[in-house]
C-alpha cells in the first residue's frame, strides 16, 4: 500500500472524545492521513464540563515528541492545548528544527468555558510558538486575548490580523464562528496583503464542541498531502461544515461535529441508487401519473445524507416520458448528477428544510394546481421576473437561486410542500414536489393522482 502522509497532533486528550487529540485523529483519518500524537494534558470532561486537568511533566511531553520524530517521517503537525509555559518551552526548540509545516491553534478556553491555557503560558505561546507557525488559527476571543483589543467589526479583524502577523506567524486565519451572522467568515491574512474571506453558511446546531480542533487538524492534513494553504483551508471548512450538519446530541451538553460524515455519505450511495430504481418502477406502475407529468421530460431527485452538490443527488439519466399508449416509461438508469433542475430545487430546499430528502418535477397546469389546492399543499412560487442578470438558466442556477428565495420568503417555510416555477417565454410551468424520503414522495403522488381523478369524475 502507498504510504499515507503522517500528521502529528500535539494537544490535550478529551475523555469525552469530541475535541483535542480524539477529534484530531478522527479528522486526520477521515481525510486520508495517518495520525500520530503527543499528549500535553489529560482532561476529565464530558459534553457538559471539564472537571479536572492533569498534565504530564514538560520533560515527558518533550520525550514523546522526540521519540515520534526520531522514527516517523512527519509531513505536517498541529498544536492544540499546550496548557503551560514549561510545556511550550520544552517543545518549541524541537519544533523549531522541524522541516514540516506547522498549524498552531492557540487553544485557550474549551467550548464549555473551562480554561485550557494557564496565565503564565500566554507570553510563552506568543514568544515561542507563534514564530514557528505556518498558519495561526485563533478564534475571535483568542485573537482578542493575544492582541489586547476588542473585535467587533471587519475593520477590527484587519487590525487584529496585522497585529498577530507581527508576532511571527507566516499566516493567520481568524475564525469567525463567534460572530452573530447568518454566514461564518474566516479571515486569512499574510504579511503585506489584506485579509481574504473564506465563507461558509452557518449551521444551526449545538454540536460545536471541538470545531477548532477539527478545522486545524483538517488544514494540517491538507498541507501534509501537498495542498497549498488556500485549498487546504477550503477543504477543511467544507469537512467541518459537513460534520456540523451531521452532528447529533451525544450527552446532556453540546455535542461534537460528526467526524464520520463523509463515510456516511459514501456508505449511502448504493442505497440511494437502489431507492431511485425502486421509485422508478413504482412510478411507472402508478395509475394517473401521466396526467401529472410536464410536457418536457420529468425526473426525480433523491439526495445522499447531508448532500450539498449536484453530484450527491441521484435521478434517472433520461428521466420519465409519456408513451404513445399514455403510459409512463423510465428512460435510462439511476445516476448521481442526473436530474439537474430537480436536484437544484432539492438542494435549495434542504438548506432551509433539513428533513427534505427527495423531489419530483410535475406539470404546473391547472389540473395539478387544483389538486394541490384541494389537498391544502403549500406551494412556494419562484419569481422569474426578479432573477438577477448573473443568474443563468443552465446547470440549475435559476432553480437553486429561485427555490431558496421562494421558500425563505414564504410566510411559513416549514409548511412548504412544493416549489413552483410559473414558467414564461420558453419555459413550461413546473411544480416540484418535496418529501422526506421516497415512500413519503410516493404517498404524496398517489394523493395528487387521486385528487386529479376525483376532479375529472366530477366528484
Amino acid at each position: 500500500m502507498e504510504r499515507l502522509p503522517c500528521i502529528l497532533t500535539i494537544a490535550g486528550s478529551d475523555s469525552g472524545g469530541g475535541a483535542g487529540i480524539q477529534a484530531d485523529l478522527k479528522t486526520i483519518t477521515m481525510l486520508g492521513g495517518y495520525g500520530a500524537s503527543v499528549i500535553t494534558a489529560l482532561t476529565a470532561q464530558n459534553t457538559k464540563a471539564v472537571t479536572s486537568i492533569h498534565a504530564p511533566s514538560a520533560k515527558f511531553v518533550a520525550r514523546q515528541l522526540t521519540t515520534v520524530l526520531d522514527d516517523i517521517k512527519v509531513d505536517a503537525a498541529k498544536t492544540g492545548m499546550l496548557f503551560s509555559a514549561p510545556i511550550i518551552e520544552a517543545i518549541a526548540p524541537i519544533l523549531k528544527k522541524a522541516e514540516f509545516p506547522l498549524v498552531v491553534d492557540p487553544v485557550c478556553v474549551a467550548t464549555s468555558g473551562a480554561k485550557l491555557l494557564k496565565d503564565d503560558a500566554v507570553e510563552a505561546m506568543v514568544d515561542q510558538m507563534f514564530p514557528l507557525a505556518d498558519v495561526l488559527t485563533p478564534n475571535i476571543p483568542e485573537a482578542e486575548l493575544f492582541t489586547g483589543m476588542a473585535i467587533g467589526s471587519r475593520e477590527d479583524i484587519f487590525i487584529a490580523a496585522r497585529l498577530l502577523l507581527k508576532m511571527g506567524p507566516r499566516a493567520v486565519l481568524i475564525k469567525g464562528g463567534h460572530t452573530d451572522s447568518p454566514a461564518i467568515t474566516d479571515w486569512f491574512a499574510t504579511p503585506g496583503t489584506e485579509p481574504i474571506p473564506f465563507m461558509q453558511q452557518r449551521v444551526d446546531t449545538e454540536s460545536t464542541h471541538g470545531t477548532g480542533c477539527t478545522l486545524s487538524a483538517a488544514i494540517a492534513t491538507g498541507l501534509a498531502q501537498g495542498m497549498d494553504m488556500g485549498p487546504a483551508i477550503l477543504r477543511a471548512q467544507e469537512y467541518l461544515h459537513l460534520a456540523l450538519r451531521a452532528g447529533y446530541r451525544l450527552g446532556e451538553g453540546g455535542g461534537p461535529p460528526n467526524h464520520l460524515a463523509p463515510w456516511l455519505k459514501e456508505k449511502g450511495r448504493g442505497d440511494i441508487l437502489a431507492r431511485v430504481d425502486d421509485l422508478g418502477r413504482k412510478l411507472a406502475a402508478t395509475p394517473g401519473l401521466t396526467a401529472m407529468l410536464p410536457r418536457s421530460r420529468a425526473n426525480v431527485a433523491v439526495a445522499l445524507p447531508y448532500a450539498s452538490r449536484l453530484e450527491e443527488v441521484a435521478g434517472f439519466s433520461g428521466g420519465f416520458i409519456t408513451t404513445a399508449r399514455d403510459q409512463v416509461s423510465v428512460v435510462g438508469y439511476p445516476e448521481f448528477g442526473a436530474s439537474v433542475r430537480t436536484a437544484s430545487i432539492l438542494l435549495a430546499a434542504a438548506r432551509l428544510l433539513p428533513d427534505v430528502g427527495c423531489a419530483m418535477a410535475l406539470g404546473g397546469g391547472s389540473k395539478v394546481r387544483q389538486a394541490f389546492d384541494s389537498l391544502g399543499m403549500e406551494v412556494a412560487w419562484m419569481d422569474r421576473d426578479s432573477t438577477p442578470d448573473y443568474i443563468g438558466d443552465e446547470g440549475g442556477a435559476f432553480e437553486e437561486w429561485g427555490g431558496f428565495r421562494a421558500i425563505r420568503d414564504h410566510g411559513t417555510p416549514a409548511d412548504v410542500g412544493a416549489v413552483g416555477d410559473p414558467g414564461g417565454t420558453g419555459h413550461e410551468p413546473v411544480l416540484y414536489v418535496l418529501a422526506k424520503d421516497t415512500p413519503a414522495l410516493m404517498a404524496k403522488l398517489r394523493e395528487i393522482a387521486d385528487a386529479i381523478s376525483a376532479k375529472s369524475d366530477g366528484s
